[in-house]
């Protein structure tokens, strides 16, 4: 018995498999088909069922009118798009559309039975016309929702396959739809474009339909995610789609250009998330290869903070350019490990693991001298603003001091070009770790300056820029946590601005920045327009598929929660001091401020009573000597070496 019912059960499988593999034109012939048999049926039905016979008499009028009965609806059946879905992924919101396409047949029915009255062809009784609707509704309807069950049901599909459309119509989304089918759980029920020329057409055997038509369409098909073929969207347009595209209430996602595919039998793996860089509309600028080349290539390069958000793209840029050397230094023991590790599964590059901290100046001299570095990049710093005003004297020691020790040592181990990254927070400080990067950049102006006076041929720079798309304690991962574990999104202010640039480009401007350094430079990196984070969280929140739940959307998706500013946040970013006077540079995103007004701090005096503080353990002295210098408190008119 077992045996026999795992047979018939192979049967039904082979049968259903061999209708999905039906070509779509003979699949919606052969429905056009049950279509007009149902049609016919619902007419049959209608006559026995008001004159209460089971076979009525078959007239030539009666026959006219079936033959009208079917002309008349087809068109409209196919104008609605009912030959245009696909059974297996049929919303349930298709009943509405098979009611108001029956409901039109119907009315242009009884204008044709009107007219044959008017002409003496016979009368129809007024009851059919009603019983034709509601039968031909549950018949054309039925078989479309049967057929969906039988085909979904002990088939051996996946039922987590969803329906989705493709946003463009180039080569790559044609190469994209071909390759979807029968692999994943996405299938494609069409194309969208905003050519009206493609607009109707098939290609690659699939429907394309106008952006316009998108709130429709979603809920006509019961669309879960967009994915977004840029190669065929214009650049100039890309943001405008974008942002039209993440309000709808479906996940979107996006597929690289085709220069960017190595291989297209791996195409569907390169469906990817939409980058939050993409969403804000940065312009991209190709990196200048001399600078990167003249700063990297042949090097020993040491990169402190290696196992941070920039640190680690940083090493990741300078490994491609094919140094002589990289020196890693971390503080951390697992970041360093899986730093060093990526690196060396990336190929056969000379990386050197130093495990300590900046503040260390005998590990410091000893990493520099017994590698012989010649290039420094230190990005290693306590960065998180809440953090470091809870713990002002390990912020003041890690920041301030641990940039002093390596300055120093790069100074004097005759290190040829020393990076600090700076940071926009410290322009203008409201908070400690804004104010210790400004020492930071105060110290290396210094270092520059006593260098000139020696004659050495060293260069000390700094490059201030905002924050970093995805960088480790942002507020992007933050929302990211928020979103997956259904919100609410927290945000200090709706109307906070901040300035955003992706970690790989940050990268790339840092090292062309200090290939740009003469000595003393603080260059300021094009952040483009800040950025509202109550739109940052709007536009996350519906990237991932979600509506923003508010005072017009109460009771579905993920809310917003105003939490206030904490201690030591400012509202407004801000990347220059003076922003008549920065200078452009060869690279137009990146400028140089000018920084001649540093020259007058005593920075030995300071560094000096600032460390008395630090060693007294004194928090509340230490912090008033941070800000006391960087407001001008403290500032006589001649600069002084740190002895």
């Amino acid at each position: 018995m077992t045996g026999t019912t795992l047979t018939d059960h192979r049967l039904v499988r082979d049968i259903r498999e061999r209708l999905v593999e039906i070509p779509r034109l003979w699949k919606r012939l052969l429905m056009i088909g049950i279509d007009i048999a149902a049609l016919m049926i619902a007419l049959w039905a209608s006559y026995a069922i008001r004159l209460a016979q089971w076979m009525p008499a078959l007239t030539t009028e009666r026959l006219v009118l079936a033959i009208c009965a079917a002309a008349v609806a087809i068109p409209f059946f196919i104008k609605l798009g009912l030959y245009r879905s696909v059974i297996r992924y049929l919303p349930d919101a298709a009943i509405w559309t098979i009611l108001r396409a029956m409901l039109m047949a119907t009315m242009s029915w009884v204008i044709i039975i009107f007219l044959m009255e008017m002409a003496g062809q016979g009368i129809v009784p007024r009851s059919v016309p009603f019983l034709y609707f509601v039968l031909g509704t549950l018949l054309i309807g039925g078989i479309r929702f049967a057929a969906k069950w039988i085909l979904n049901q002990g088939t051996g599909l996946r039922r987590d396959e969803d329906p989705i459309f493709i946003y463009g119509t180039g080569p790559t989304a044609a190469q994209l739809a071909r390759a979807l089918k029968g692999h994943g759980n996405r299938f494609v029920m069409g194309l969208i474009d905003d050519d009206p020329a493609n607009h109707g057409r098939d290609i690659a055997g699939y429907r394309v339909f106008p952006s316009s038509d998108l709130p429709g369409l979603i809920d006509r098909y019961g669309i879960k995610e967009i994915v977004l073929s840029m190669s065929a969207i214009p650049a100039e347009t890309r943001q405008a789609v974008i942002a039209r595209v993440t309000g709808l209430g479906v996940r979107v996602r996006t597929l690289p250009d085709i220069s960017d595919i190595v291989d297209g039998k791996y195409i569907v793996n390169q469906i990817r998330e939409i980058e939050l860089d993409e969403l804000l509309g940065r312009s991209f600028i190709p990196a200048d290869k001399e600078l990167l080349n003249q700063a990297l290539t042949g090097k020993i390069v040491m990169v402190t903070g290696a196992g941070g958000s920039i640190g680690s793209e940083l090493c990741r840029l300078i490994i491609r350019w094919k140094p002589k050397k990289l020196v890693l230094l971390e503080a951390s023991e697992f970041a360093l490990y899986k730093i060093e590790q990526e690196l060396l599964a990336a190929g056969d590059h000379a990386v050197v693991p130093v495990l300590g901290s900046v503040t260390d100046e005998s590990l410091m001299r000893r990493a520099i001298r017994s590698h012989g570095v010649q290039v420094l990049y230190h990005a290693a710093a306590h960065k998180h603003v809440p953090l470091v005003e809870a713990n002002v004297l390990e912020g003041i020691h890690n920041n301030v001091f641990g940039t002093l020790t390596v300055a120093r040592t790069a100074a004097e181990e005759k290190i040829e070009s020393f990076v600090l990254i700076s940071s926009d927070k410290a322009v203008r400080p409201t908070n400690v770790m804004g104010a210790t990067k400004r020492w930071a950049e105060l110290i290396v102006r210094q270092m520059a300056i006593e260098a000139q006076a020696r004659g050495d041929r060293q260069t000390f720079c700094a490059v201030r820029f905002g924050n970093v798309i995805g960088s480790n304690g942002s507020v992007v991962p933050l929302f990211k946590q928020q979103i997956a574990k259904g919100g609410p999104v927290t945000i200090t202010d709706l109307d906070m601005t901040r300035y955003f640039m992706s970690i790989p480009e940050a990268a790339e401007l840092i090292v062309q920045a200090g290939a740009l350094s003469a000595g003393g430079d603080v260059f300021l990196l094009d952040m483009g327009e800040p950025v509202r984070i109550g739109d940052l969280a709007e536009n996350m929140i519906r990237l991932a598929g979600f509506q923003v739940r508010n005072a017009k959307n109460p009771d579905s998706g993920i809310a917003i929660e105003v939490i206030g500013i904490r201690p030591g946040e400012k509202l407004y970013e801000e990347l220059f001091y003076d922003r008549d006077n920065a200078q452009p540079t060869r690279h137009p995103k990146i400028l140089r401020a000018d920084s001649a007004a540093i020259a007058r701090y005593d920075m030995e005096a300071s560094l000096r009573n600032l460390a008395a503080a630090i060693a007294a353990e004194d928090e509340a002295e230490a912090k008033k000597l941070l800000f006391a210098l960087i407001s001008g408190e403290n500032a006589p008119e001649q600069a002084t070496s740190f002895g």
